[in-house]
């Protein structure tokens, strides 16, 4: 850290995730951008990518192989899955902590990742160290944490929606959970897709990933953990036709025990002293459109049917799904406000 900032660097800045991780830091206190890398446009200046940047980043991108990356505080990964781990084991020698936003240390199971995501893990034993980002359930690991394990869009969301419910073990595991969650077209990545062509993606919805999506063993192994208890998981993925945004509904039975409790309190207080959990109001259903380019995450609850619980949860996918998170591990990692860098109003309309 110099002159009280960090020294910030970014590996693949030319992806969504890239420029919501500059978008985000350009305005964070305490932070300086030293490198941004990217192998095809090194020497371009970042602005001239992202007009929306022009005044407030003001290098250029360099190439991975000649960036100082090691003598940065911290290193960000918006990078295709592999790309950190073959890097951390020289970042961690000189001192420099890293998240990633791909999945390389997300998975604590190798023998997972490498049935998911077809590649052999480079630095298993990194991975055993790695403490996956979510603040909100795992801030005391992150403090102490080196390498951090940024957590996929659909998990924050399905996970942050039941976390109140399985700390108190109040559902019934004899009955799958379900998640039916839906997401805007740039969780998909900033590359050339038929599938997110704007003839093939716009007045559409689908549903996609049924037979594996990666977001499925990520889950099931988080929640396994917050339960301490095997359980049956449902997870149903859908593109729609907008472009950021998440909302997963989930679906959960609850235990006898729960018939006793308040559940809308005991998510207000769960959540009571988080910056970014917003638990809605009884009767008051989120938007999308309520958490546009913010890392704030709304959470709603609904009981229809007897011993049923529904909870619905919405968040910016590229946001607190992605580099909002990510920054706000990285606040929590040094001792930072939480809040630095991301105290963003949604955008409305």
């Amino acid at each position: 850290m110099s002159n009280g900032k960090l020294k910030v660097g970014i590996v693949g800045g030319t992806g969504y995730t890239g420029v919501e991780l500059l978008r985000l830091l350009a305005i964070h206190p305490n932070v300086d951008i030293v490198a941004v890398t990217s192998r095809s446009e090194a020497g371009l200046p970042v602005s001239e990518m992202f007009p929306s940047l022009r005044g407030y980043i003001d290098i250029a991108f360099s190439d991975p192989a000649t960036a100082k990356l090691e003598a940065c505080d911290i290193v960000f990964f918006a990078t295709p899955h592999g790309v950190a781990m073959s890097q951390a084991p020289a970042l961690l020698a000189s001192g420099t902590k890293l998240i990633d936003l791909a999945a390389d240390f997300r998975l604590q199971d190798t023998a997972a990742f490498e049935k998911w995501y077809d590649m052999p893990h480079s630095c298993p034993d990194i991975l055993q160290e790695a403490v996956y980002g979510i603040p909100e359930l795992n801030r005391e690991q992150i403090k102490q944490a080196n390498v951090i394990g940024n957590p996929g869009c659909y998990p924050t969301t399905v996970l942050l929606g039941l976390m109140p419910l399985l700390e108190k073990s109040l559902v019934d595991f004899t009955t799958p959970i379900i998640a039916d969650s839906k997401s805007g077209v740039s969780g998909a990545g900033r590359k050339a897709a038929v599938a997110t062509l704007f003839a093939e993606a716009s007045d559409n919805m689908k549903a996609y990933g049924l037979s594996g999506h990666r977001h499925h063993p990520e889950i099931d192994a988080q929640l396994k953990q917050l339960a301490g208890n095997e359980l049956q998981f449902i997870f149903v993925p859908h593109l729609v036709p907008m472009i950021r945004g998440m909302l997963s509904t989930l679906h959960i039975k609850l235990t006898s025990k729960a018939k006793n409790i308040n559940l809308q309190s005991l998510y207000e207080q769960r959540y009571a002293d988080e910056s970014f959990v917003d638990v809605l109001p009884q009767g008051v259903l989120p938007e999308t459109r309520s958490v546009r380019g913010s890392n704030h995450l709304r959470i709603a609850l609904q009981s229809q049917v007897e011993d049923y619980l529904t909870v619905i949860v919405v968040q910016d996918n590229l946001v607190k799904g992605a580099a909002g998170q990510a920054v706000q591990n990285m606040n929590v990692m040094f001792g930072l406000a939480e809040t630095a860098g991301l105290d963003v109003v949604p955008l409305m309309p």
